[in-house]
């Protein structure tokens, strides 16, 4: 079985029913990889792949979104995005502002500005539910696979949270 869609093409579903879709897509000077995926096709709505397709086309925004939610977190010293700042000075040490993109003599606004999106997945089969329709990842390092932060968003765009992937 398969579902069509103008912006996704046809999305063919595997011997297990699950559906996967996954483009590049050029944002800025950097490429980022978007996934599209649900384990069961018949969890996917037209809605959903609509709500996915306005939030592909709309990459900039969401990504303004994101990092305005990273910047929110700041205020708490316990938070993922904090600790994520911390942890990255403490590993890079003068290294750091090799990679900061903008010094602006606040260390925390630089890391947020300087990290790179990586990717986002679209959870197709999570619209309008409560877990996260859209996960956006972040590095600091292109390099460092592991030391990433986690957006996660709602259907309608709103973000959910901000962890790392520890």
């Amino acid at each position: 079985m398969a579902i069509e869609h103008d912006f996704f093409g046809l999305l063919e579903s595997g011997p297990d029913g699950a559906i996967f879709w996954s483009e590049n897509v050029e944002f800025g000077d950097q490429t980022v990889t978007v996934d599209l995926t649900a384990p069961d096709q018949d969890d996917v709505s037209q809605a959903a792949l609509d709500v996915a397709a306005a939030m592909v086309s709309s990459l900039e925004a969401i990504d303004r979104t994101a990092r305005n939610a990273m910047v929110n977190e700041l205020d708490d010293r316990t938070s993922e995005v904090t600790e994520y700042i911390l942890q990255q000075q403490d590993t890079l040490g003068d290294d750091l502002e090799d990679l900061l993109v903008d010094i602006s003599g606040d260390v925390h606004i630089d890391v947020i500005r300087s990290l790179q999106l990586m990717s986002m997945t679209i959870l197709a089969d999570e619209h309008g539910g409560s877990e996260p329709f859209a996960v956006l990842e972040y590095a600091l390092d292109p390099d460092a696979t592991d030391d990433v932060l986690l957006v996660n968003l709602a259907s309608d765009g709103q973000v959910q949270s901000v962890t790392s992937a520890d």
